[in-house]
C-alpha cells in the first residue's frame, strides 16, 4: 500500500463535496509527473490525504482512499472541457484519472501546522518549489498525520 496526498481546490471540488458524492474521479490533472503517479503507481487501497489548496485556509481537510485504478480521463476528449486536449486520442490517451473514495472528513490541518512538525520536515508538499497536485507520502509521514489528525 502507498500513500499519496492529492490537492484540489475548494472553489472546484471540496471535502463537503466529497462527504456528499462518496467518490469521485480525479480527473483534470495536466502534470505528466502526477499523471504518471496515477497510472503507474496508485493501486486500489492506496490511502490519500485529501488537501485544500489556492484558498484562505489550505491544507489536509479529509482522508480517502484509491477506488478504481487509473483509466484514461475521458475530459482530454471533450472539446467543451476546460481540460480538452486535441492531441489525445482514444487509441493513445494523454491524461489518466483514478477514482477517490471518502474515509472521512477530518479537522483541517493547515498548511501551517504541518510545517510546524520536524517529523514532516521532507514531507514533499513542504517543499520549495512543489507545484504538483498530487505527492506521495511517505508511511511515517502518513502515520505521524493519523494520529494529528
Amino acid at each position: 500500500m502507498r500513500y499519496w496526498l492529492m490537492k484540489s481546490e475548494p472553489s472546484e471540488y471540496s471535502i463537503d463535496d466529497l462527504v456528499r458524492d462518496g467518490s469521485t474521479p480525479w480527473f483534470g490533472v495536466r502534470n505528466y509527473q502526477a499523471r504518471n503517479f496515477m497510472r503507474d503507481q496508485m493501486k486500489v487501497g492506496d490511502r490519500v490525504l485529501f488537501y485544500h489548496s489556492s484558498c484562505a485556509d489550505p491544507g489536509i481537510a479529509g482522508l480517502a482512499e484509491v477506488s478504481v485504478a487509473a483509466y484514461p480521463d475521458a475530459s482530454q476528449f471533450d472539446a467543451d472541457s476546460d481540460y480538452f486536449d486535441p492531441k489525445a486520442t482514444p487509441e493513445i490517451p494523454r491524461w489518466f484519472n483514478v477514482e477517490v473514495r471518502l474515509v472521512k472528513r477530518t479537522r483541517l490541518m493547515p498548511l501551517k501546522e504541518l510545517r510546524s512538525y520536524a517529523e514532516l520536515a521532507t514531507m514533499r508538499i513542504l517543499q520549495r518549489g512543489n507545484r504538483l497536485s498530487i505527492t506521495p507520502v511517505d508511511p511515517a509521514e502518513y502515520a505521524f498525520i493519523l494520529k494529528k489528525l
